[in-house]
């Protein structure tokens, strides 16, 4: 008896959450972006977005991490008995080994125990699991683009794990009564006949997974003024970021920003999306604060270090 087919929704079906989807595009195009937080209330796209994935991307699988897995079932583990028995290691794989190369996604990832946010951040850190039974150990590479999504209103996320994530989105229900009418006649469609909803956004999915395998060739080739190192610095200093990974991840997120629109070039409205990403959820701030950035402070470093560029090379004369 043949299975039925079954069709995922289309990315490109998914109507507004532009900062989500910019923001899964980001990493997609460049692994090293760091991962991928998505905050926010139940019923706004968020795992429909991750999953919309390899309808993008054939080569690339997600990989999820249900809320109730087994330290076994992630990290994998070591067969002892054919072990002993027969003097060879039988290493039964877990969810990380299932997502070396791919989308590692933890759906209400601040509900998971304790123990299973260990591994990942071990996994995340240093690209590889290790698994260790009987004074046998099997260890293997696990280097994947982390992205995990979870409601705010049901817990926070452990620091350690949050620092992990190079970007994080927050995302909210639709307001524009159209984009919601809209977004109910998608759905309505696409439960009715899936196969035929999905046949209607061919066109624009493969138009966007050529743009991402193009800004993947394209992406080492885009060049990063030293002016933009200084200004990424600079904002960094002034919002009280932990650290250097906000530099260099704003950076890496403004470069892969010019790739996506195939400029040979970032740009200060390059950094400035990129800061939107990758600052929140880094500064430094009291109990008081919500991590919102105050957009004064970017409108004061950028406007300064635009006047800089500008200002003419002294020629000598009249000195």
């Amino acid at each position: 008896m043949m299975r039925e087919k079954t069709y995922d929704y289309p990315f490109t079906a998914i109507v507004g959450q532009e900062p989500m989807k910019e923001a899964i595009l980001i990493n997609l195009v460049n692994p090293s972006a760091g991962g991928v937080l998505i905050r926010g209330q139940k019923g706004t796209a968020k795992t429909t977005a991750v999953r919309a994935i390899p309808g993008l991307m054939k080569d690339c699988r997600v990989v999820e991490i249900p809320a109730n897995a087994t330290e076994d079932r992630v990290a994998g583990t070591i067969d002892i008995e054919a072990a002993l028995k027969d003097g060879e290691k039988q290493f039964q794989p877990g969810l990380l080994k299932e997502a070396d190369g791919n989308i590692l996604y933890v759906d209400e990832i601040n509900l998971l125990d304790d123990h299973i946010v260990d591994l990942l951040l071990d996994a995340a850190a240093t690209g590889r699991n290790t698994v260790e039974r009987e004074g046998i150990s099997c260890t293997h590479s696990a280097r994947f683009v982390l992205i995990g999504s979870m409601n705010p209103e049901e817990g926070k996320l452990r620091p350690q794990l949050l620092d992990r994530f190079g970007m994080v989105v927050d995302v909210e229900a639709e307001t524009d009564v159209d984009k919601r009418v809209q977004i109910i006649e998608n759905r309505m469609a696409y439960e009715k006949n899936p196969g035929y909803f999905c046949r209607k956004y061919k066109e624009s999915q493969e138009e966007l997974s050529e743009r991402i395998r193009s800004a993947r060739e394209f992406l080492p080739t885009v060049r990063v003024p030293k002016e933009l190192l200084r200004l990424a610095a600079q904002i960094c200093v002034a919002y009280g970021t932990d650290g250097h990974r906000a530099d260099i991840g704003m950076i890496r997120t403004a470069q892969t920003i010019a790739a996506l629109e195939g400029r040979k070039k970032a740009s200060r409205e390059d950094l400035e999306r990129a800061a939107r990403y990758v600052l929140p959820h880094r500064m430094r701030k009291n109990p008081l604060e919500d991590g919102q950035m105050d957009p004064q402070v970017m409108e004061e470093i950028l406007s300064v270090g635009k006047k800089s560029s500008r200002e003419p090379e002294a020629s000598g004369e009249g000195d």
